[in-house]
């Protein structure tokens, strides 16, 4: 029985081990902001963080996730918008929605690892598909976000 913590809460996973992790936690945990896109990795609608790391749950299994930490969109903030949410609402960088839990988490361990990044290091460190277009918005977002991460931005 695959063991592993999500959104901080330890979790055990009855479950084949090799179930994907996307599965697991819509399923199981009934996560569903993780969301099925491509099923190849490709898109970013899955997207979670596995220690911090941005990883596509659909390449994942519950095996490989096992004794990690897995954040869904559902866990990135207790209590108020993340600096990353309220970015994304601030720049008007959500359409639909579909797509936005994966880029929202792609940003934050972006910005965990490098809170001014250039606009080419977004662009690498977003593989999200949107197709709504928003994508110079997400950039602008994701800048907003790092200067309020760093101090030098309040988003209201």
């Amino acid at each position: 029985m695959p063991a592993l913590t999500v959104n901080d809460h330890p979790t055990d996973f009855r479950m084949d081990p090799q179930t994907p992790l996307l599965w697991a936690l819509r399923c199981a945990a009934n996560l569903t902001g993780t969301k099925y896109g491509c099923g190849n990795g490709d898109c970013g609608a899955c997207i979670v963080l596995v220690d911090g790391d941005a990883r596509p749950s659909c390449q994942l299994s519950l095996a490989e996730a096992e004794g990690r930490s897995v954040t869904t969109i559902e866990g990135l903030s207790r209590g108020g918008l993340h600096p990353v949410q309220a970015a994304l609402v601030a720049e008007q960088a959500i359409q639909c929605g579909f797509c936005t839990p994966g880029i929202a988490l792609a940003a934050v361990a972006l910005l965990q690892h490098n809170a001014d990044p250039s606009e080419a290091e977004i662009k690498a460190a977003l593989p999200n598909l949107c197709r709504c277009g928003v994508h110079p918005r997400l950039v602008r977002a994701v800048q907003r976000a790092g200067r309020a991460l760093r101090g030098v931005e309040k988003i209201a």
